[in-house]
């Protein structure tokens, strides 16, 4: 494999420094940073109601079902909510954002680098 050029380093970081991508990483992070600890939050109430008010928890809601119950499987179901979002989110204002860096980012570097390798070695 042909050593990667010496400007690629230099190309990463214009395209990092570039109003479009810290768009893109923000947008990321203002969906990732707030939806994250909310489902912290969310996970530490469970646990914390678990531990301190068992009393609450067994509370039965219909039959033998109790409250711990059916706050643990609202756990996985908000999981599954969290990640059809989070793709949903991607889809719409990350994706064709990122498409566009990638698009740009192809026409400045050689079509013959490969860039896992031009990336490791500018994270070196």
């Amino acid at each position: 494999m042909a050593p990667p050029p010496e400007t690629a380093p230099e190309s990463f970081q214009r395209i990092e420094e570039s109003a479009e991508f810290r768009q893109l990483r923000s947008s990321f992070r203002n969906f990732a940073f707030p939806v994250t600890a909310g489902f912290v939050l969310w996970y530490l109430l469970y646990v914390l109601l678990s531990c301190y008010a068992p009393g609450l928890m067994s509370t039965r809601v219909a039959g033998d079902i109790n409250l711990a119950l059916v706050l643990g499987l609202l756990q996985f179901a908000s999981t599954f909510a969290i990640a059809a979002w989070y793709a949903r989110h991607a889809d719409r204002r990350l994706d064709p954002g990122a498409a566009a860096i990638r698009f740009r980012a192809d026409a400045v570097l050689p079509a013959q680098a490969d860039h896992t390798t031009v990336a490791e070695e500018a994270a070196e």
